[in-house]
């Protein structure tokens, strides 16, 4: 078997010949993205189109981006990352419709054996998948295999070890639904600004 193939089982893997250049082939592409200048949005669009593995329509991340793989992410349409969004994509990353990513997000597919005997033998990779709609706010960082359901906004530094369901506030670290979404925040954008209260 493949370190591929065991990665992609949930086995512990190691770096070998054909991970280390999916990698170098992503980084090029990358560098790419992050040197072209503001004004060639066109360009960067397309470059997008080639480092992942499928990207839908209106997509738009704010360099400087970080990716190790890129063929195994998906992102849909309407998506937008703020800058600094690292993705360590070893295995799959699903990233809805019109999620919005803050500064310094982290999605990491990838992990270590906790126990000091064992962080040798390998790392484990599992996917990550965040719904449509979501908003993940400023230096959120989520851990392998977790699923985030659509509609829910998780709080700047929030730590996401575990899924966290639909429609719900969540933050903390660990990360923790607070409360559901609801008919407050159809009314109040922030605090006591109300969607209804606006100039003309």
């Amino acid at each position: 078997m493949t370190e591929q193939e065991k990665m992609k089982k949930g086995y512990l893997w190691d770096d070998d010949e054909e991970n280390m250049a999916l990698q170098a082939h992503a980084k090029g592409l990358v560098r790419q993205f992050n040197s072209l200048p503001p004004e060639s949005m066109d360009e960067r669009a397309e470059l997008l189109k080639e480092i992942f593995g499928s990207v839908g329509e209106n997509v738009w991340i704010v360099p400087p981006l970080t990716a190790a793989v890129g063929k195994y992410v998906s992102i849909g349409d309407g998506t937008y990352a703020n800058m600094n969004l690292t993705l360590i994509d070893d295995w799959k990353i699903t990233i809805g419709k019109n999620v919005l990513f803050g500064p310094n997000v982290t999605l990491s597919t990838t992990g270590h054996p906790v126990h000091p005997k064992h962080r040798a033998d390998g790392m484990y990779s599992f996917p990550i998948t965040i719904g449509d709609n979501v908003w993940l706010g400023a230096n959120v960082i989520v851990l392998p295999g977790v699923t985030i359901g659509e509609n829910s906004v998780i709080g700047a530094g929030s730590v996401v070890t575990k899924d966290i369901p639909a429609n719900v506030v969540a933050f903390g670290s660990p990360c923790k639904v607070f409360r559901e979404i609801n008919e407050h925040d159809n009314e109040y954008y922030f605090k006591d600004r109300r969607f209804d209260d606006q100039p003309e």
